[in-house]
């Protein structure tokens, strides 16, 4: 399970009591300078995550594993395909950066860069992406948590990581089954966002739409994200 930029390791505990132990196994992993790893440094690039991932997954004796990534864990997980893709069974994107590059304008771009060091900036951003319809409060949670587990050098490049990074060209005519879950109430992840890369891309991927959810649909609906992914990887 890799987390998004706002996020880390723990942004997925709203759906674990919903998660099927005894089915899967699941890991949950933190980037360099993030969460756990908050301390540890790195270069804070999208091919960085990866490496780190299949580290992880060595270390663990997965032979094989299937790969669920949120915003921008979805184009670290993406770039892991890429590099192992004989052991990845399943890719599912939750609110996926696609492994294109993502377009802004001044004014876009001006508001995301400036989020590493603005907390304003950071409760503008999940309230757009969610629909300006979520509570103050726990919009205001998302923000300090981000703060108080990120490093603001590492928040600072994974923006370029995810924003900049271009391998789109590495994946086109994959053929792992990949899903893509898109909140209705995102603005910025839109359904149209996928068609245009992820459905372009690879030819077993699907595209759902999930009810009441925005970017966080790990926050927003928790089971039923639980349900989409767990059914997927049984299929």
């Amino acid at each position: 399970m890799l987390h998004g930029w706002f996020g880390d390791g723990h942004a997925f505990a709203p759906i674990e009591s919903a998660l099927t132990g005894g089915e899967f196994t699941y890991a949950f992993i933190d980037y360099r300078g993030y969460g756990g790893m908050k301390d540890v440094r790195g270069d804070y690039t999208i091919d960085e995550i990866a490496a780190d991932v299949l580290e992880l997954v060595d270390a663990l004796g997965f032979a094989q594993f299937s790969l669920i990534g949120h915003s921008m864990g979805a184009k670290a997980a993406e770039r892991v395909l890429t590099r192992a893709p004989t052991r990845v069974r399943k890719l599912v994107g939750i609110a996926p950066v696609p492994a294109s590059s993502v377009p802004f304008d001044e004014q876009g771009w001006a508001l995301f860069s400036g989020a590493a060091d603005n907390p304003a900036n950071r409760y503008a951003i999940i309230d757009f992406t969610t629909g300006n319809r979520l509570p103050r409060a726990w919009i205001e949670r998302m923000v300090a948590y981000s703060l108080a587990h990120s490093m603001r050098d590492a928040f600072a490049a994974y923006l370029t990581a995810w924003a900049k990074t271009d391998f789109s060209a590495d994946v086109k005519g994959r053929l792992h089954p990949v899903k893509a879950l898109v909140g209705i109430n995102d603005f910025a992840i839109t359904a149209d966002v996928v068609k245009a890369t992820y459905l372009q891309w690879y030819p077993n991927a699907e595209l759902e739409i999930i009810p009441n959810a925005g970017h966080y649909p790990m926050e927003e609906t928790p089971i039923a994200l639980a349900m989409s992914i767990e059914n997927f990887l049984r299929e």
